[in-house]
C-alpha cells in the first residue's frame, strides 16, 4: 500500500496531467504529419484552401448548400481548385469551360468514375452507370446502338423532347418566384425516356411516377 500526502498527490497529478498532455500533443503532431505528407502539392495540384487533419475542409463548407460554397471558393482559386473532404482529395470544376474542357476535350482523362468499395463491391463494375474504361465503352456502344433503333437522334425523338418541354414550362410557371428545378428537370427527363421506350409519359403529380 502506497500512501500519499496531499503535496505529494499534487505533485503526482500534475507529473500524470503532464504525461498526458504530451501523448496527446504527440498523436496531434503525427496526425498532422501524416496527412501533410497526404496533402502535400507536387506542384501539378491546384490551389485550394488548406485542410485541416482529418476534417479536411468539411467545417469550411455549407453542406445544405454545398455549391454556393465552392462557387465563393472559386472567386478566390480560380475555376479549377482543389477541395479535401476528410483525407479525400477532390479537383473542383467551376463554369462551362472548365468543365468543357475536362469533360470533352479531355474526355478520356477525366471520364472515368471514382467508385466507393461497397457500389464496387454490388456492382462489380458492370453497368453504364459505375463501369469504367472498356467495359463502360462497351456498354455505351452496346446502348446507344440500341437507343437509336427506338429513335434516338431522329426527327420522331426531336418532337417528344419538344412535346416535354411545353409540359416543364407549364410546371415552371406553378412556381413563383425561386424554386428548386431539380425534380421538374427529373421528371421532364423521365418522361422522354418513358415516352422513346413506353410510348407514354406520365403526370409530374403521378406519386407513382415520381417516386420512381
Amino acid at each position: 500500500m502506497i500512501i500519499l500526502s496531499a503535496g505529494q498527490g499534487g505533485r503526482q497529478a500534475r507529473r500524470n496531467c503532464k504525461q498526458t498532455s504530451a501523448e496527446i500533443l504527440t498523436v496531434l503532431l503525427l496526425i498532422h504529419c501524416l496527412f501533410s505528407n497526404i496533402t502535400q502539392n507536387d506542384g501539378k495540384e491546384p490551389p485550394g484552401p488548406t485542410p485541416l487533419p482529418i476534417f479536411g475542409n468539411f467545417l469550411q463548407l455549407y453542406l445544405k448548400k454545398t455549391h454556393v460554397t465552392l462557387l465563393e471558393l472559386s472567386k478566390q482559386f480560380g475555376s479549377i481548385f482543389t477541395i479535401y473532404l476528410g483525407t479525400k482529395k477532390v479537383v473542383v470544376l467551376v463554369g462551362y469551360n472548365a468543365v468543357k474542357e475536362a469533360l470533352v476535350d479531355y474526355a478520356e482523362v477525366f471520364g472515368e468514375r471514382d467508385l466507393t468499395p461497397i457500389i464496387d463491391e454490388h456492382f462489380q463494375g458492370h453497368g453504364i452507370v459505375w463501369a469504367n474504361d472498356d467495359t463502360w465503352k462497351e456498354m455505351r456502344r452496346f446502348s446507344m446502338i440500341n437507343l437509336k433503333d427506338f429513335g434516338m437522334g431522329k426527327k420522331e425523338f426531336e418532337d417528344k423532347i419538344i412535346e416535354e418541354c411545353h409540359y416543364l414550362m407549364e410546371a415552371f410557371k406553378q412556381f413563383k418566384g425561386e424554386f428548386d428545378v431539380n425534380q421538374s428537370l427529373n421528371n421532364a427527363t423521365a418522361n422522354i425516356i418513358c415516352s422513346l421506350i413506353y410510348g407514354n409519359r406520365f403526370d409530374y403529380n403521378d406519386l407513382e411516377f415520381t417516386s420512381l
